[in-house]
């Protein structure tokens, strides 16, 4: 799954245009590398997401295309 697609159906960025934003603008890595938008997400990447002067870093647990928003939370672990 693209990176920017997972972290909107994970819930972690509200909107899929924002996230891709934030992969273009070099605020998303994953495994400690920037990435962009098309970056295919699998299960044991280490997501850290720059929100200004605050980061979210979480583990990849699992991938899936649709989730429900209580089960959102299932698809990562924070670090």
């Amino acid at each position: 799954m693209r990176l920017d697609k997972y972290l909107k159906v994970s819930r972690l960025i509200k909107r899929r245009t924002v996230a891709n934003e934030a992969c273009d603008a070099g605020r998303v890595l994953v495994n400690d590398r920037p990435v962009k938008a098309s970056y295919s997400v699998k299960e044991g990447d280490v997501l850290e997401i720059v929100f200004g002067n605050k980061s979210v870093k979480v583990r990849v647990l699992n991938v899936r295309e649709t989730v429900k928003k209580e089960e959102a939370a299932e698809l990562y672990e924070y670090i």
